[in-house]
C-alpha cells in the first residue's frame, strides 16, 4: 500500500486550483493535432466533483449553440494545462444535475459575494 501511495504522490500535480461545485471555470486542455500541440479552452459551470486524490475528476457543463455539453476532466491529468476560476457560485448541493433540465435564466447559478 505504501508503494501505491508513493506513486500517487509523484504523479499528483502540486499547483491544482481549489475548484468548488457551482464555480464557473476555464479549463485549458492540451490538444495534440498531428505533430502540433495547442491549448483549447472549455468554459462552463462545475456540476460535480468525484473521487479524490489521483483519480479526482470534475464535470463541467456549458451551453453551446443551444445544446448542453458536458465534459469530465481528470484534475491531475498531464493534458490539463491549468484551471482558472472565473466566478464563485453559491449552491447548496454537492451535485448540480438538476441544471440539465433547466433552460435560460433558470440554469444560472447565483454568485457568491
Amino acid at each position: 500500500m505504501d508503494l501505491i501511495k508513493e506513486l500517487n504522490k509523484e504523479t499528483l500535480q502540486n499547483e491544482v486550483t481549489n475548484v468548488k461545485i457551482g464555480d464557473t471555470v476555464r479549463v485549458h486542455v492540451k490538444v495534440k493535432e498531428g505533430s502540433r500541440e495547442r491549448i483549447q479552452v472549455f468554459e462552463g459551470t462545475v456540476i460535480a466533483k468525484k473521487h479524490g486524490g489521483i483519480e479526482e475528476t470534475i464535470t463541467v457543463r456549458r451551453i453551446s449553440y443551444g445544446v448542453g455539453v458536458e465534459k469530465v476532466f481528470p484534475v491531475h491529468s498531464p493534458s490539463i494545462d491549468h484551471i482558472e476560476v472565473v466566478r464563485n457560485g453559491k449552491v447548496r448541493r454537492a451535485k448540480l444535475y438538476y441544471l440539465r433540465g433547466r433552460v435560460g435564466k433558470g440554469a444560472k447559478v447565483k454568485e457568491k459575494l
